[in-house]
């Protein structure tokens, strides 16, 4: 079974590489283009593109996925399956393309967190479950008839970060199952049964990562967590930028510690009332300076209230 393999960023290499490890016969990759990236703009590969290199892959970077020259090149290689992890839109040429069809996998349990950013809205959300799904494409975005889902748990203090990384691991076997499946016929597609309360992933803004103190505790617990360590939750001290990267809630009312009032020792705590408590930061990043606990800025820190 020839396999053309779609995708960019880290997440997708996992599933990419554990193909390989697996034997199966990946003609051909198709990645994003090479862009700059970082503070010197210097010209990167994506992280896939990195990898398919390593092991020798033919590689293919189209700008425009309906380019007449780009299609062609993709039919030249006679694919039977197509497999998508972390890759833009496909048009129905491209997906419709292969014998076998073409699979995706999705980072939640489809049809619950369509969309681009799963891993963290089930963070910020507050779940305490999510996990893996493959599903053949379709023209809805992330409606396809469902292959295989795998459950994953989520703790109390587990981050976008953490959360990632064992999804990110698991799908590179799921992906190499369900590939295995279509090549023995041996699949059951299940169309998504539609429910009433179907929560979004929709790509995040930067107005996703804003603190809002009106909130519970809980909730901006769960949004800083849902935040890191990408793009970040942050809120403004003092007039400057804070990215905050640990913080604990505390369901005590303290005097005179409204909602949004800022508390100190300047020596060992830092903390803002919310709606029912307050909230502890035990770690941030103030804007144009380096990540530190909490008592090492105290330490370094003029407050001018």
């Amino acid at each position: 079974m020839r396999i053309i393999f779609f995708g960019t960023p880290e997440f997708a290499v996992a599933s990419l590489q554990a193909l390989v490890e697996a034997k199966m016969d990946v003609v051909a990759v198709v990645t994003a283009p090479d862009k700059p990236a970082g503070r010197g703009q210097q010209i990167q590969a994506s992280p896939v593109k990195v990898y398919a290199d390593s092991v020798g892959l033919p590689l293919l970077q189209p700008v425009k996925l309906k380019d007449p020259t780009f299609l062609a090149e993709l039919a030249a290689y006679k694919a039977d399956l197509q497999i998508i992890v972390a890759f833009r839109m496909l048009p129905e040429a491209v997906w419709n393309m292969p014998p076998l069809g073409t699979f995706n996998l999705h980072a939640s349990l489809l049809p619950q967190y369509r969309g681009a950013a799963p891993i963290h809205w089930a963070v910020i959300n507050g779940e305490t479950e999510t996990g893996i799904t493959t599903f053949f494409l379709q023209h809805e975005i992330d409606t396809g008839d469902l292959l295989f889902q795998e459950t994953e748990a989520i703790s109390e203090t587990d981050t976008t970060g953490e959360l990632y990384e064992r999804l990110m691991n698991k799908g590179g076997a799921l992906v190499v199952k369900t590939a295995k499946a279509i090549e023995s016929g041996n699949i059951h597609p299940t169309p998504q049964q539609e429910i009433t309360e179907l929560k979004s992933a929709p790509k995040l803004q930067r107005s996703t990562g804003e603190v809002h103190w009106t909130r519970t505790g809980k909730n901006i617990v769960n949004l800083v967590r849902g935040m890191h360590p990408f793009p970040g939750a942050h809120t403004e001290f003092q007039g400057k930028n804070c990215k905050l990267i640990e913080v604990e809630f505390h369901p005590e009312v303290i005097p005179d510690l409204g909602v949004g009032i800022w508390d100190t020792d300047q020596k060992t705590f830092l903390r803002v009332g919310c709606s029912d408590g307050y909230i502890n930061i035990l770690e941030w990043q103030m804007e144009g300076k380096k990540r530190l606990k909490i008592e090492d800025f105290l330490r370094g820190y003029n407050f001018n209230f």
